[in-house]
């Protein structure tokens, strides 16, 4: 786990010059800056930076536990003269499941914005090259438009791979055990749920953003938060789609488990009818009592033996002729 308080900082001057923060500077950092804005991105687990939001970050404590609090669900708020925006991204780290989506809690106003995670986002870095290169947003509104921009493009590649792991998939149930595709299946199921429950209310809560925020989101901001919806939005449909065929799937393996079961009791069935005939002979010819034909013949039993034999054919030509088999 990263013990940094300060994952990264960066001042916007009025001239679009960027300037890189320590955490010392950011200790006391005039987040009202007249002539710059800021951007503070914090490790919510580490004690100092908890000690900074409660002291001189959040304004109040609604806005502390937002960017503090354990578990949430995508959702845009607007409070006061700022955003409160919980938005979540793939895990792309290594050793991670994608489908175990990461929080990012964000702080927004004119002047700053804060935002806090626990494990690495690497479409807030993305973001953070660009303040390196000299290219930064031209606001905060632009800053919250393009994290939204990278965490929806760093989703796209996840849900292509799944929908080639659903073409897989769909390739072993034709040439694997069935016992093994439905073992594949249920966990693919299981990632495509767990991953559609974080996106699908992160699609109402842009939509919330952009009804609310008029003021914050202005010009190309709109434009770029907007299409970033409809690009989650067709991520969406994919992710529903590939859903569907994984659900199809599953109940084309069921189907097969119920003909191949089917089938074998079908055979176990034609045994019996085979067989229950041959038992009743050999059982009548079995007993032990005085007047059984061919006790003293030396070539009675053969004789059954061979008509029994007959017998089992016949049965077995009349079920062909029957088309029972």
């Amino acid at each position: 786990m990263d013990p940094r308080a300060m994952i990264f900082g960066f001042s916007v001057q009025a001239d679009g010059r960027v300037i890189e923060l320590d955490w010392e500077a950011v200790k006391q950092l005039d987040v009202i800056g007249v002539n710059q804005w800021h951007w503070v991105h914090l490790n919510r687990l580490s004690p100092e930076a908890q000690a900074w939001l409660r002291e001189r970050g959040a304004p109040d404590d609604q806005v502390l536990a937002a960017l503090l609090q354990e578990d949430t669900r995508p959702r845009i708020v607007r409070h006061e003269d700022g955003f409160l925006l919980n938005l979540r991204g793939v895990n792309l780290n290594d050793g991670a499941n994608p489908e175990d989506m990461i929080s990012l809690r964000m702080w927004a106003t004119e002047h700053y914005v804060i935002t806090t995670r626990a494990h690495r986002i690497l479409a807030a870095e993305d973001v953070r090259d660009l303040f390196r290169a000299g290219n930064p947003p031209d606001s905060s509104g632009s800053l919250i438009s393009l994290i939204v921009k990278r965490l929806v493009a760093r989703m796209g590649p996840v849900i292509a791979e799944m929908d080639d792991e659903v073409d897989e998939l769909e390739e072993q149930l034709l040439t694997t055990s069935t016992t093994t595709s439905r073992a594949s299946v249920s966990a693919f199921r299981r990632m495509v749920v767990t991953l559609r429950r974080y996106m699908s209310p992160q699609r109402e809560a842009l939509a919330g953003f952009l009804r609310d925020s008029d003021e914050f989101l202005v010009g190309d901001d709109r434009h770029s938060l907007r299409d970033s919806q409809d690009a989650l939005i067709r991520l969406l449909e994919d992710l529903d789609m590939i859903r569907e065929r994984a659900l199809l799937l599953q109940e084309q393996i069921v189907e097969q488990r119920g003909e191949a079961m089917n089938a074998r009791l079908f055979v176990l069935s034609v045994i019996s009818a085979v067989f229950l005939p041959l038992g009743f002979f050999t059982g009548l010819f079995g007993v032990n009592v005085a007047g059984m034909p061919g006790v003293e013949n030396p070539l009675a039993f053969g004789m059954l033996c061979l008509a029994m034999v007959l017998f089992a054919l016949l049965i077995v030509w009349l079920f062909r002729r029957l088309r029972w088999i």
